[in-house]
């Protein structure tokens, strides 16, 4: 009997601990325990064998962390993507996913990764805005067609340019780059061009230099780097904008960095006449005078796709001028700008003549030239047969009374012109009321500047509020197309009969 007793008590213990270390366990695995009303049965021998079992079979499938849970297990897929971003330098996998594991593994690649592989495998605009983002502070998409892959190839091949040397540099740092950015390349933007370098001239046996520790500077064996090579291989090349200069030369100056040279001006000549893309060429504070206009603006006649033209700021006289007018006459030529060169009354009549026939151009820049008022009364005579030009800039010319009055006479029929700007001349206080006069019966101009120009405060007052209500009626115009009807579309012939 006591045997027996003491075998249904070790039964009864082995029983609970049995239940209390599975509650434990339950606990572990996240669960909570579950709370029984009725008092714990004695269990027999067999029964607390069967439950030490299954115990110890649970002690073998639940971690010892009693912080473990399978909720912190991570899905076969998470692991797959994690596995091929980390070695997607060596096994590059995209387009073999679906859809939403793409933006996975784009969403976690390290902008870092070379361009041989990401650029024409990766189309993403997320990941292409992450690597400009981080390379450069300030980041204006919407000069670059609003696309972020565009911006960012487009300003790593102007970089890499604009570091370039031509002698010391390898051509091939430039042209490994055109299989990668060839496709999104629309804008060249260089306005630096570092020239060779110079080296000292070794001096002969017996001769010293004056300056003693300093040699003669030897003559560069080339010029700037030639972009033919680069241009040739763009295949949607659109704006080619230069400057030939130096940035920052800081205690380094010389002239000779800015010197756009006559080798220089025969190969960009020859690039853009081979590139039929080129819709916008500009040219600006190179230093190029008549000769070097005349060769770059003959590799443009009869040009497939050119529209604007920007020779700013140069040396440009009436030669120079002439080529230009003969241009209008050969291309399609939309934007001419001239601005801030030498251009006087003979090259602006040569202007003025090709502008009276042309069809095609809607903006011209001549401001701070010299055309004086021959040249401006050239220009006047040709708006009254051209139909096409919007806007004209002769501010800063040594113009005067004479050009305002055939300027007014203009104005009174001309019904294309939106925008003039003669500030900056000597029109006088009769040539401002002579013009007043002229845009009392005009429509469409919308902007007229004047300012520094000695005409009276009166006029240019009357003349800023005809320009405001052309201005408002314009915007009728704009918001209410069909209330702007002329008389005889709206009475038509059912009408007349009625």
């Amino acid at each position: 009997m006591q045997d027996s007793s003491a075998q249904n008590l070790v039964s009864t213990q082995s029983g609970n601990l049995a239940t209390g270390r599975a509650s434990i366990s339950s606990q572990s695995a996240g669960t909570a325990p579950r709370l029984s009303k009725t008092p714990a049965v004695s269990s027999g021998p067999l029964e607390s064998k069967s439950k030490l079992s299954n115990f110890q079979r649970m002690r073998r499938l639940i971690a010892e962390d009693p912080e473990w849970s399978l909720a912190i297990v991570p899905l076969l897929t998470e692991l797959c993507i994690q596995h091929i971003v980390t070695n997607f330098e060596k096994n590059p996998i995209l387009t073999e996913l679906l859809p939403e594991h793409q933006q996975k593994v784009l969403s976690r690649l390290s902008p870092d990764l070379p361009l041989t592989m990401t650029a024409n495998l990766i189309e993403d605009e997320s990941y292409w805005r992450r690597c400009s983002t981080k390379r450069w502070a300030v980041c204006h998409v919407a000069k670059h067609g609003g696309s972020w892959k565009r911006m960012f190839f487009e300003r790593h091949l102007e970089n890499v340019l604009r570091l370039f040397i031509p002698g010391t540099t390898d051509p091939n740092v430039i042209l490994d780059l055109i299989p990668l950015c060839r496709n999104y390349i629309r804008r060249i933007q260089m306005h630096q061009f570092l020239p060779p370098v110079r080296l000292p001239v070794t001096p002969r046996a017996g001769e010293q230099s004056d300056s003693g520790s300093e040699g003669e500077l030897e003559e560069p064996a080339m010029d700037h780097y030639q972009l033919g090579s680069l241009v040739a291989g763009l295949y949607h090349l659109e704006e080619l904008d230069l400057v030939y200069g130096v940035k920052d030369c800081g205690m380094n100056f010389e002239w000779n960095l800015f010197l756009f040279t006559y080798r220089d001006c025969h190969a960009l000549a020859a690039t853009i006449k081979a590139c039929h893309t080129l819709k916008i060429f500009r040219l600006t504070r190179s230093k190029v005078d008549d000769e070097k206009a005349r060769i770059l603006i003959r590799s443009l006649l009869d040009h497939p796709a050119l529209e604007e033209l920007d020779l700013a700021h140069n040396l440009i006289g009436d030669r120079g001028a002439r080529a230009a007018a003969k241009l209008l006459s050969h291309s399609r030529l939309r934007v001419l700008n001239l601005a801030n060169n030498q251009v006087r009354a003979p090259g602006a009549q040569s202007l003025a003549h090709a502008l009276a026939h042309n069809t095609n151009l809607i903006s011209l820049n001549l401001r701070l030239n010299c055309i004086e008022d021959e040249g401006g009364q050239a220009m006047a005579h040709a708006l009254h047969s051209n139909k096409c030009l919007t806007t004209l800039h002769l501010g800063g010319n040594e113009l005067s009374e004479p050009t305002a009055t055939l300027l007014a006479q203009v104005l009174s029929v001309n019904t294309t012109l939106t925008s003039i700007n003669l500030s900056c001349n000597h029109i006088g206080l009769d040539g401002g009321k002579q013009l007043l006069e002229g845009i009392s019966d005009n429509k469409t101009l919308l902007e007229f500047d004047l300012r520094l120009s000695d005409i009276a405060q009166e006029s240019e007052y009357l003349i800023g509020q005809a320009l405001h209500a052309n201005r408002e009626a314009a915007r009728q115009r704009a918001l209410n197309p069909g209330h702007f009807i002329s008389p005889m579309t709206a009475s038509g012939p059912e009408n007349s009969m009625g």
